[in-house]
């Protein structure tokens, strides 16, 4: 008898209950150039409160990545929470695959709701495409939060063995895991304590449901990430922004994060998170969220009171 139950679709239901008991509604628009961006959004937008675009990495969608973050975030913030284009429900029919592209049709998406001013966290991919937004939207973005992202790496990096991957294609390999032996190696690459014991059942199931669709579209934007870059060639932007880092980050090592603190100068604050790894918002939620709301909640917008109750919400 084939198997009925699929975990990963259970938890993607869960997920969904999750954001909506939350205060976000689940929304499909359509940017009319071929395409289509998924994304969480306020069931009521408070024009009082600031607006939070959330950015995942590379993984099952955005949900898999933000639940943690979702209800404690949304009592002081008008939270968007998007699929990137090729992940979840959002697509398009275009070529491109860069991060600039995924930034202006993150701002695209923005406009969709009528957002003037935006906070922007991006973890991992995220924060590759959230900078992009900073260097192409400085007046539409508040505050950046860039956790593990790499966006100061360089085309040479690899050749120089700084990553444990030898070449983009065995990245893509990993990132895009379609063996148990790949998923295996992605959460031991991740995380600094992987879980021990995962059932093959599972393992298949998150395969199937989560890491076949768009296989080749993500593996080129994997590429288009490593493609030419050069450190001399990335914009310095004029933006206040946190890093946040897994003291034990093996996707994108540590000495990114204090080469991204060196380029972006005095506009930057750098936390290393200790015991942890690429995989921060899994393995240090509470100490990731801790640093984010104490860097977000020093914005303007937001009273005393507010931020004094926000300590306590997590």
């Amino acid at each position: 008898m084939a198997a009925c139950f699929s975990f990963s679709s259970t938890m993607d239901s869960c997920f969904r209950y999750s954001f909506s008991r939350a205060g976000l509604k689940s929304i499909t628009t359509d940017l009319g150039d071929g395409t289509i961006i998924h994304c969480w959004a306020p069931k009521f937008r408070r024009e009082t409160k600031p607006n939070l675009l959330l950015l995942h990495g590379f993984g099952a969608n955005a949900m898999w990545q933000w639940n943690e973050f979702i209800a404690p975030l949304i009592r002081f913030f008008n939270v968007y929470v998007p699929d990137l284009i090729f992940f979840g429900n959002s697509y398009t029919t275009r070529p491109e695959r860069s991060e600039s592209f995924q930034a202006r049709c993150m701002m695209r998406l923005m406009d969709s709701f009528g957002v003037q001013k935006v906070n922007v966290v991006g973890i991992s991919y995220g924060g590759f495409v959230s900078y992009s937004m900073a260097v192409q939207f400085p007046e539409r973005l508040e505050k950046l939060v860039l956790c593990c992202a790499g966006v100061c790496l360089e085309e040479k990096d690899m050749a120089d063995g700084m990553f444990v991957v030898k070449n983009v294609d065995e990245a893509a390999s990993i990132l895009l895991p379609q063996t148990p032996a790949k998923l295996k190696e992605l959460l031991r690459l991740t995380f600094v304590k992987p879980a021990r014991i995962l059932p093959t059942c599972i393992i298949d199931d998150f395969i199937d449901v989560m890491c076949t669709e768009y296989k080749q579209e993500k593996e080129e934007l994997i590429k288009e990430i490593l493609k030419d870059r050069n450190l001399a060639n990335l914009p310095k932007i004029d933006k206040t922004t946190l890093i946040v880092w897994g003291e034990q980050d093996r996707v994108f090592p540590l000495e990114l994060a204090h080469r991204l603190k060196r380029h972006l100068g005095g506009n930057a604050e750098l936390v290393v998170v200790k015991e942890a790894g690429h995989a921060i918002n899994a393995e240090k939620p509470k100490e990731m969220y801790k640093h984010i709301k104490a860097f977000l909640t020093t914005h303007p917008d937001l009273n005393p009171s507010t931020n004094s109750s926000l300590c306590s919400s997590f």
